[in-house]
């Protein structure tokens, strides 16, 4: 279906200098982007290793990495409690040997902050779904401030687009494309994250009441997150449920987007908007729509961020009068566009306009799930999202 990721090339660049680190979801296709990168670049000169596989996890500890191999992929080495001191001492005696590659699926770069002693050793990168220029096996060259662009309507494109807005951005689903798939996988998928994934890093007493909150979290998609809503909804303390939460976050459940904060506009301060990485688990049409193109979005600033150094960020605009647009991408806190998603057109909202005056945001955009619409509107570009997300990687 898909001939390779579109992190593939990027990866293989900064192998050369430093580790790579590629973290991401459960099933999101991190082992079979590193085996790829082995096959096609180093072929039979790469080495997997599983922390999960005890044969594996005997090579790791003593390191017995054998000398024809010149690529070494560690998988889910950070279930490996030490596992930073010890990348830590393999890389700075082998870096002029072996070219390492690390993949897992806990939120690896909440390691970046102060006191992390790889600091300056790799580069981080953070593996989506498919997106649908993905799909498409189509590059987009993005410069920042600049207007988007897009591809012309395109049968293929309106059919891909909704291929992805039902099954979902994971491999596996949306290879097979099929309903019966798809639902097995969602239970298969999230019972081996709790009862394995997150049992074998995190402290987390009742899992049963964890498993509760991830049936709860796809009602709020779109919406303010309350963790006293949520709180008094699982009967547990304040502190619990917010590391709970975070904990879903880490390992790539959902992603919360933030408030926009100028001192242009009396925006909100700490409330957040939650998304699922996986849009395909969510029933209502509205919800699912403005998930996919918050995906798509959120996929845009990773790349920005993790391949270019470009400080990109997802957030959304409300203000103390209730004045609300979806999104806003920013670019070293600079508003660069805005988008509203809507299912379909009626009119273009009031507060769009507010905050692209207020604001001065360059670009605006009004995204609709209707099919061949592309026009200007009060100085707002309306445009079916199957044409506006063939901008973005």
């Amino acid at each position: 279906m898909i001939r390779k990721r579109y992190l593939e090339r990027f990866a293989i660049e900064d192998l050369r200098e430093k580790m790579v680190f590629v973290a991401g979801p459960r099933q999101v296709g991190k082992t079979t982007l590193a085996l790829s990168i082995g096959k096609k670049f180093y072929p039979g000169r790469y080495a997997y290793l599983n922390w999960d596989n005890r044969e594996d996890r005997k090579i790791i500890m003593e390191s017995t990495f054998r000398a024809d191999k010149d690529l070494i992929i560690f998988d889910e080495i950070h279930k490996y409690k030490n596992w930073k001191n010890y990348l830590k001492g393999e890389y700075d005696k082998y870096k002029d040997r072996f070219r390492i590659l690390i993949t897992g699926s806990a939120r690896l770069d909440i390691y970046r902050r102060g006191g992390d002693s790889l600091l300056g050793r790799y580069h981080y990168y953070r593996l989506h779904p498919f997106s649908l220029n993905e799909m498409l096996e189509k590059d987009r060259k993005v410069e920042a401030f600049k207007e988007l662009e897009f591809s012309d309507f395109e049968k293929e494109v309106r059919e891909k687009f909704n291929i992805l807005l039902k099954f979902g951005g994971f491999p596996e689903p949306l290879i097979k494309q099929s309903e019966r798939t798809l639902r097995r996988w969602h239970n298969q998928r999230m019972d081996r994250v709790i009862r394995e994934d997150i049992r074998d890093i995190e402290n987390v007493r009742d899992l049963s009441a964890l498993q509760v909150l991830v049936e709860i979290l796809p009602e709020k998609v779109g919406g303010l997150l309350s963790l006293n809503s949520l709180r008094e909804d699982l009967n547990v303390t304040h502190k619990t449920i917010s590391l709970w939460v975070d904990i879903l976050e880490r390992f790539y459940y959902h992603f919360r987007v933030y408030p926009f904060r100028n001192k242009r506009i009396k925006s909100l301060r700490k409330e957040a908007k939650i998304y699922l990485w996986d849009w395909s688990e969510l029933g209502g049409e509205a919800e699912k729509f403005e998930n996919i193109i918050a995906s798509h979005l959120l996929k845009f600033c990773h790349f920005l961020v993790d391949s270019q150094g470009i400080k990109a960020n997802l957030y959304y605009l409300r203000d103390i009068e209730k004045r609300e647009v979806d999104f806003l991408v920013t670019v070293n806190e600079k508003p660069w566009f805005c988008v509203e998603a809507k299912t379909s057109f009626s009119e273009i909202p009031a507060s769009m306009i507010y905050f692209k005056e207020k604001l001065g945001i360059p670009f605006t955009y009004e995204v609709i799930k209707e099919d061949n619409a592309d026009f200007l509107k009060d100085n707002i570009r309306v445009i079916s999202a199957s044409k506006f997300l063939t901008a973005f990687i």
